[in-house]
């Protein structure tokens, strides 16, 4: 039996007799008989105002608590009111025994509800026993008023005074202890009407010396306002040094449940604050994915089309800006870009954790958003980069031939003009028409000569032709002006070789009559000719330009020279030999004593013109000789750039494949609890982080090789743009890793798993992942619950002991293979919503602690709206804002629907598919 009063008895030195310890109950009920006159009046008054606030509800009142029970008709109807059920038929006769059996059914009634009567009997009552009627009320107010209060796991009285604590901590002068001093000064119960109806009460100009003005204050707002009836006097509280402990507790019991319904209403109103909280917070971190992702999404789409841009350039010196200008790109504007996209990842990651530990559906980003879209974005954009670079590489590479060609065909096409220059005057002159006949042959010797340096010049031609057309496939941005002076070149060749074969048609039917010519002239004339061309032509290649990619190329050249500089004593006889001849006609003539008229008649090419050109060549031969000498430095220093470059770069790139390695193995090993791998994680991200100064220094070496036009490296199969990429990939998924490890932390917190379940969760992922992969297939996750004790048919967790894969298949073949088809399905709906076929840890997580945790439900929201709706099936705005803060309230009022139920008002609210939309059971 629950003993309703022992707390009062500790607490009260007199008052009724009710049910106590029976070790005390004798000397309790001798100071029950000590009765103070001062309480029993306090109790009297009280105790007849709480029953007439009952009895006025069945159209009836009480005058006399002592006279007005004695029959038991009224004391059946007032705990038929407050009970709310119906006692036996109440006997109407006016005999003795009729009011004794009439109270007894009233005494049998509160001994049913559990409470033990001591010493109050029905003879008691009826013969108007005093104390034994305030008795019975109390014990009636005890079970009916006071049992049922509970407040933080306290009841009856403590669950009371508890309350009471707590709604007037906030105020200054009021620290209610207990139920009787507290309460002398009037300012705890306006501190109560405060709480709950601030408009009520200014309570900041009441003043704890004036006790009288709070008492009848709190008293005449309560009956007025809170239908609470004046149970008490003021003046009976203030005279009497300790108030009645009973008359306080029946008092302040009126106000508890009077404001129960408040109290109903805030914790309700709590509870949507939640649940609007946390779905507000998502809803930023919505707004913030979708703002990030469109803005990194918009700055690749500004920056492939500059990527793609292939418009040339006429010049190098523009190509070099270009290349400098996407260096630039690298460095400074791409780097940023990699980290929001990182970024972006970690937040969509987060995002879904708290959407799945609320209990809401997982977030869809606006099409063209999700993850996998700014991944192909971000994968059309490293296509366009490493198309844009080798583009401009291709583009320096053709700008540089074009240079090499255009210099070459102005070097050829100027000897060629000084060649021609007057030789159509030559052609055209009509000297042998009057010469004579040594004239005549020496003219059509000289004109044999001509012929063969005119042959001899052919190539040449035939040189800057080719050279012209080669510079219009390139697309020269000059093409013009060299066409131009080419075509000029070509008619003219074409002019000289008409004129020509008409100079011979005249000097052969001239010939005829001449019959001596100057053999030794004729003969250094021909020897003469050839040997000039070859002079020319050496002087050419002497000063020809040259470019060359490695040291094998400049070592082919120097080879090539030296062969040239070995025949140089041979051509120095065939000189020498030449000059013999000319040596020979000033012998000769002088012997015959022959004046000589002026120069060979057969060539122009004197001997002073041949020492002086083969002095030349003996002067380009060193230059030639340094020159090489320099490129092959050159060569020589780009070649250590590359070993340099390659020596760093076979480093680096194992280091970034081993880094990622260990990170697979450190995302499936399980060493220590989470917050110990999340700090391991970390201190391995900053070693990771403190090894970018060898980046920084390969990105050094990389752009000193492109500066050196540096297009090929044999020493290394590693690019700078196959490290950039290892290393941006490197840093993304150590990131990727940490979250995965907060998310299980954070899953951890919110649905109180214990370490050992989450090391119990991810050994037997690990055991079925047997490809190591980070995701079970469907028959490997099936496995994984049913090793975990998972029954897969009746939805429930039942532990049984693990099971490996091969004993999974044996139950599978003993039982037909139909472990509950359906419902796996179900389950592979909410592990797999994207339907890919795998599950990943944290969604296998999310599963394991949402089927063994509780989270609030749409149908738990519905309740407390209904409480804060007075029981309507819809809510007004004005019930919204009096109940819930003002920015929460107001997202409500904006997202419900009108309400259109059959009892619909106007202005009404639709609470219950607001709820549900909530909870993605439909379109908020």
């Amino acid at each position: 039996m629950v003993d309703y009063h022992s707390s009062n008895n500790q607490a009260s030195s007199g008052g009724p007799a009710v049910y106590m310890d029976p070790r005390e109950q004798e000397n309790d009920w001798d100071r029950d008989l000590l009765l103070d006159p001062a309480w029993e009046k306090q109790q009297r008054k009280t105790f007849t105002a709480w029953c007439n606030s009952h009895l006025r509800k069945a159209g009836t009142q009480i005058e006399n608590i002592e006279e007005d029970f004695r029959d038991g008709l009224k004391l059946m109807l007032l705990l038929e009111v407050i009970s709310g059920e119906r006692l036996p038929k109440p006997e109407r006769g006016k005999m003795r025994v009729h009011k004794i059996n009439n109270v007894n059914k009233a005494l049998d009634y509160i001994a049913s509800k559990g409470v033990k009567l001591v010493s109050i009997g029905a003879e008691e009552i009826v013969d108007g026993n005093a104390k034994m009627t305030l008795g019975m009320i109390w014990t009636i107010i005890l079970r009916f008023a006071i049992q049922d209060i509970s407040v933080e796991e306290t009841s009856a009285k403590e669950g009371l005074l508890l309350w009471c604590q707590r709604k007037t901590a906030p105020y200054k002068n009021v620290n209610v202890q207990n139920f009787h001093i507290s309460w002398k000064d009037g300012l705890a119960f306006n501190a109560l009407i405060h709480r709950h109806r601030p408009e009520l009460i200014d309570y900041d100009k009441l003043r704890k010396d004036d006790p009288l003005t709070n008492l009848n204050n709190a008293f005449e707002v309560a009956e007025k306002y809170l239908d609470i009836p004046k149970m008490m006097d003021a003046e009976d509280i203030v005279n009497t040094a300790r108030p009645d402990e009973k008359a306080i507790m029946t008092y302040v019991s009126s106000f508890y449940h009077a404001f129960s319904g408040a109290q109903k209403a805030e914790t309700a109103a709590n509870r949507i604050c939640k649940v609007l909280a946390v779905n507000q917070e998502n809803e930023h971190l919505m707004e913030d994915y979708e703002k990030l992702a469109s803005d990194l999404l918009e700055w690749i789409r500004r920056t492939i089309p500059w990527l793609e841009n292939r418009a040339p350039e006429k010049t190098m010196a523009e190509m070099q800006q270009k290349l400098e200008d996407f260096r630039g790109y690298r460095r400074v504007h791409k780097p940023p870009k990699v980290q929001e996209k990182c970024q972006l990842e970690i937040n969509f990651n987060t995002l879904q954790t708290k959407l799945r530990l609320s209990n809401r559906p997982a977030f869809m980003p606006s099409e063209g958003r999700m993850v996998s879209d700014i991944n192909g974005s971000w994968h059309n954009l490293e296509g366009a980069e490493k198309g844009y670079e080798e583009w401009m590489l291709n583009e320096i590479r053709r700008l540089e031939r074009l240079d090499h060609l255009a210099e070459k065909f102005r070097q050829k096409a100027t000897i060629h003009e000084s060649w021609t220059d007057g030789k159509e005057a030559m052609l055209t002159q009509k000297d042998y028409e009057t010469a004579s006949l040594s004239e005549v042959k020496a003219l059509l010797r000289k004109h044999e000569a001509f012929e063969s340096d005119l042959a001899a010049h052919q190539d040449r031609v035939e040189q800057i032709a080719a050279i012209a057309q080669e510079l219009n496939e390139l697309d020269y941005y000059d093409s013009p002006s060299v066409n131009a002076r080419c075509q000029k070149i070509c008619e003219q060749w074409d002019a000289l070789g008409s004129l020509t074969q008409s100079r011979r048609e005249s000097l052969e039917r001239t010939e005829k009559q001449l019959e001596s010519i100057d053999e030794l002239y004729l003969e250094y004339a021909k020897r003469a000719a050839p040997f000039n061309n070859w002079m020319e032509g050496a002087m050419e290649d002497l000063q020809d330009m040259f470019i060359v990619h490695n040291i094998e190329e400049i070592q082919g050249l120097i080879t090539a020279h030296e062969q040239f500089k070995s025949t140089l004593p041979e051509a120095n006889k065939e000189r020498e030999a030449i000059q013999a001849i000319q040596a020979e006609v000033q012998k000769i003539a002088q012997y015959n004593g022959i004046k000589l008229s002026g120069g060979n008649p057969y060539t122009t090419i004197t001997p002073k013109s041949i020492d002086d050109k083969w002095h030349k060549v003996e002067q380009l031969v060193p230059q030639r000789d340094r020159a090489l000498q320099e490129e092959l430095a050159k060569q020589q220093s780009n070649d250590h750039l590359r070993r340099k470059f390659a020596t760093q770069a076979n480093i680096v790139g194992p280091w970034i494949q081993t880094k990622m390695e260990e990170i697979g193995r450190i995302s499936i090993e399980m060493n220590g609890t989470l917050e110990d791998q999340l700090v391991n994680l970390r201190e391995y991200e900053q070693s990771i982080i403190e090894y970018k100064p060898n980046i920084d220094q390969l990105e050094g070496d990389h752009q000193l090789i492109q500066e050196a036009l540096i297009f090929d490296n044999k020493y290394t199969a590693y690019t700078m743009e196959h490290l950039r990429v290892g290393w941006e990939q490197l840093l993304t998924t150590i990131a990727r890793t940490i979250n995965e490890i907060e998310n299980q932390i954070l899953t951890r917190d919110a649905k109180g798993i214990s370490q050992e379940q989450l090391h119990e969760y991810r050994t037997s992922f690990n055991h079925f992942d047997k490809d190591h992969s980070g995701a079970l297939m469907a028959e490997e996750f099936k496995a994984c619950l049913i090793s975990l004790g998972y029954d897969v048919e009746n939805n429930k967790a039942k532990r049984t002991g693990q099971m490996d894969m091969d004993n999974y298949r044996a139950l599978l073949v003993a039982t037909g293979n139909s472990l509950g088809d359906a419902e796996f399905a179900r389950i592979m709906g909410i592990v797999d919503p994207n339907n890919s076929g795998a599950v990943t840890f944290q969604a296998f997580i999310d599963f394991m602690s949402r089927e063994t945790t509780d989270t609030d439900t749409a149908d738990q929201v519905i309740a407390s709206f209904k409480i804060l709706a007075a029981d309507k099936n819809f809510i007004t705005a004005e019930e919204l804002r009096r109940e819930l803060p003002p920015d929460q309230a107001e997202y409500c009022i904006a997202r419900m629907a009108p309400y259109s139920g059959p009892d619909a008002k106007p202005g009404a609210l639709d609470y219950m598919s607001f709820s549900t939309a909530l909870y993605g059971e439909s379109d908020l």
